[in-house]
C-alpha cells in the first residue's frame, strides 16, 4: 500500500497534549496512529488495483464460459442426431411391424 492516507498528527498531538499526555507520549501515539492508518487502510491506487485484477479474472471466466458453452453445444448436437437416428430407426421397425401384420391378416 501507499502512504497516501492523509492524518494530521500535529492536530491528533495538541488534542493528546490538552488531555494530560505529555508531548512525547503525544507523538508516539501519533507515530503508531499513522503506521496503523497506513498499513490498513485501502487507498483509490489499492482498489484500482483490485479493481483491475478483479476485471482480468472476470475476462478469463468469460472467455472459459464460452469455450464451455460451445462445447455444450456440440454435445448437444451430437445428441440430437442420435436421438433423430434411433427415432428413425423405430419409426421403420414399426412401419415394417404393421406391413407384417397387414399381410398376416
Amino acid at each position: 500500500m501507499t502512504d497516501a492516507i492523509i492524518f494530521d498528527t500535529h492536530r491528533f498531538v495538541r488534542n493528546l497534549v490538552a488531555s494530560g499526555f505529555t508531548e512525547r507520549q503525544a507523538e508516539a501515539l501519533a507515530s503508531e496512529q499513522v503506521q496503523l492508518l497506513n498499513a490498513n487502510l485501502a487507498t483509490k491506487a489499492d482498489l484500482e488495483a483490485v479493481h483491475s485484477d478483479l476485471e482480468a479474472k472476470l475476462s478469463a471466466v468469460h472467455a472459459d464460459l464460452e469455450v464451455k458453452i460451445a462445447n455444450l453445444d456440440v454435445k448437444i448436437a451430437n445428441v440430437k442426431s442420435d436421438l433423430l437416428k434411433w427415432v428413425f430407426a423405430a419409426l421403420i421397425a414399426q412401419g415394417g411391424v404393421i406391413v407384417t401384420l397387414v399381410t398376416l391378416l
